[in-house]
């Protein structure tokens, strides 16, 4: 007999076509009142779930008894409660590798459209204000020879070190757990406390996952170690920030600019002062989303969960506790 797996996200007719040969696949297409309440009515039957952006706490897991398995198509786990699985052994995978040069796309796109007011400039362009040669007020600054700092040295950062130190000069220094002998002989790259890379950075760059321990960790204290030219880039989680003190630095012209593609809330408020601030260039959580990616993506996903399903350890595998019990 098939396994029921409930579906919470769109797949390509190729992936879905492979997960229908092998289970029996409830699709929830939409997320709102109508789509969470189909999820409630599934989960009872559920052997498997595979999806993204939905928080499964035990309100929603207790409900479903049979849960052997999540496949959830992201990196970061934040929406999981991992001791919870463990301890009701349901195996939690992920999508690593494959989003992780996209992602350090998107972030060093943010460092050059910060640094050279892209998106402030185009606007002129656009409103038909450009009337004359640009000067001194709409200069930017330059991206080659300055120091990259990065703060959370996983894949993605020594994605977005490699397009720094070998395309733009730069030199890196970095802010992990622990230092990585491997990446600094690769990228001649230097580890520092944080406070010390808050002040020497000229791009200071977020790469890390949201924990219990790095939930607020950049703040009012961290912004005023920062330096009135030091560029902010966060393409990690929003709620690493302190998004309060975050727009106070860049109206007081503590930093002078930020390049965002997380925030606390997602979707951004409409009324969010962000959007008010030209020294800010806000993108809509765009870190993997290029059409080959997402596919790439949902196929590891798919292959996650079908592993798990089939009684086989999935190569993602995020709480391996849940395995070995």
């Amino acid at each position: 007999m098939k396994k029921q797996v409930v579906l919470y996200k769109k797949l390509s007719p190729t992936l879905m076509a492979r997960l229908q040969a092998q289970a029996e696949v409830t699709l929830i297409d939409t997320l709102d009142s109508e789509g969470l309440a189909r999820l409630r009515a599934a989960l009872p039957r559920a052997h498997g779930l595979l999806g993204a952006s939905l928080k499964l706490d035990a309100g929603l897991l207790d409900l479903a008894p049979d849960l052997q398995a999540i496949a959830s198509v992201s990196v970061g786990v934040d929406n999981y409660d991992i001791d919870y699985l463990t301890e009701r052994r349901i195996l939690l995978s992920n999508t690593p590798d494959v989003l992780t040069e996209t992602t350090a796309d998107t972030g060093f796109a943010l460092i050059l459209a910060t640094a050279r007011r892209v998106v402030e400039l185009a606007n002129v362009v656009r409103a038909g204000e450009w009337t004359r040669n640009v000067g001194p007020a709409q200069f930017g600054t330059d991206v080659h020879g300055k120091t990259l700092g990065i703060i959370g040295m996983g894949r993605i950062g020594e994605a977005l070190a490699q397009r720094g130190h070998f395309g733009f000069g730069m030199p890196v220094i970095y802010h992990s757990q622990t230092p990585k002998p491997a990446v600094e002989q690769r990228f001649d790259a230097q580890y520092r406390s944080l406070p010390h890379l808050l002040q020497e950075a000229d791009f200071v760059c977020l790469t890390l996952p949201l924990t219990a321990a790095t939930e607020g960790l950049i703040g009012a204290r961290e912004f005023a170690l920062m330096g009135p030219e030091t560029i902010f880039i966060n393409i990690s989680r929003g709620k690493v920030v302190d998004e309060a003190a975050m727009i106070e630095a860049l109206r007081d012209g503590q930093i002078r600019a930020a390049g965002l593609d997380v925030f606390e809330r997602e979707p951004l408020n409409p009324d969010s002062p962000l959007l008010r601030l030209n020294n800010v260039v806000a993108t809509p959580h765009i870190g993997s989303a290029t059409h080959e990616t997402r596919e790439a993506m949902a196929r590891c996903a798919v292959d996650n969960l079908l592993a798990a399903l089939g009684g086989e350890r999935p190569k993602n595998l995020v709480n391996v506790q849940a395995w070995k019990a």
